[in-house]
């Protein structure tokens, strides 16, 4: 099949779940108020008690906070991706695309490049909301777009996971269930909230390697939010934050890819 018609159909597919975003807004709003509630609990409740380098200004801690707060935000909006492949299969509309003249990749790549542009709206949202009670960008302009750039990129990559996942599973429910389990604690045990260096040591050494670390300190580094006084990172993947960050990306894209497209064939309603 053409290229161009393979684009074509997957703007058709993401057109499709972005006009949904419209009719059901409720899906926007309940996916913005989650991140924004983290925001103002950890920078207000928990941020006093967190202690940072420069923690004397009441700003440090939202500063490294922030860019924890985004690699969570676009982490579990990828999971968009999983839910509505396993509602649509579970409603019969992954049988009606596959009986249509249409090509078979553009619903998963028209259905994750939708929840891009769901993430780009959240991420706008919680940079307004960070300004609000800030956080502030102290590097270029360019820098702070990579900065974004680089997130995106990354909720990219794991959301062919998920819709990998989503196919998978026999419901919306166990996929909300399993997703959980796995985001919560990968999206906890990394340098997202706290600094590495108060993790007992095989935490400490898990969280170095984790890939959620990678992301948020190549945020920090791009946004500068980096505390004065924070000591040069030790292990190699946030020596090299955007590198592993990238590395990862294509790794979960090359691997999953393939994967969701097999699974998608297979799919069918429950």
């Amino acid at each position: 099949m053409a290229v161009p018609h393979v684009i074509g159909d997957a703007y058709v597919v993401a057109k499709r779940n972005l006009i949904k975003i419209k009719r059901v807004p409720d899906l926007l709003v309940f996916t913005t108020l989650s991140p924004i509630m983290f925001v103002l609990l950890f920078a207000y409740v928990f941020g006093g008690a967190i202690d940072v380098p420069g923690g004397t200004d009441p700003k440090a801690y939202r500063e490294f906070l922030m860019a924890g707060i985004f690699a969570q935000t676009v982490i579990f909006g990828a999971t968009i991706t999983g839910a509505g492949l396993a509602e649509d299969i579970k409603k019969g509309i992954i049988d009606r695309f596959r009986s249509l003249p249409m090509a078979p990749s553009a619903v998963l790549t028209g259905r994750t490049m939708s929840d891009v542009v769901n993430n780009v709206l959240v991420l706008i949202v919680m940079a307004l909301t960070g300004l609000l009670v800030g956080w502030a960008i102290h590097s270029s302009f360019g820098e702070a777009a990579a900065g974004f750039l680089l997130l995106l990129v990354f909720a990219y990559a794991i959301s062919w996971v998920m819709a990998w996942l989503g196919m998978l599973v026999p419901s919306v429910e166990v996929f909300n269930n399993a997703t959980f389990i796995v985001i919560f604690p990968i999206t906890f045990v990394a340098n997202t909230f706290v600094p590495l260096d108060t993790l007992p040591g095989p935490l400490q050494t898990f969280a170095e390697w984790n890939p959620v670390s990678a992301v948020t300190q190549a945020s920090r580094e791009l946004f500068g939010n980096i505390p004065a006084g924070v000591p040069e990172p030790t292990s190699w993947p946030l020596q090299h934050a955007g590198l592993y960050t990238l590395i990862w990306s294509v790794v979960l894209v090359i691997v999953f890819i393939p994967l969701a497209n097999a699974q998608y064939r297979r799919s069918t309603s429950r």
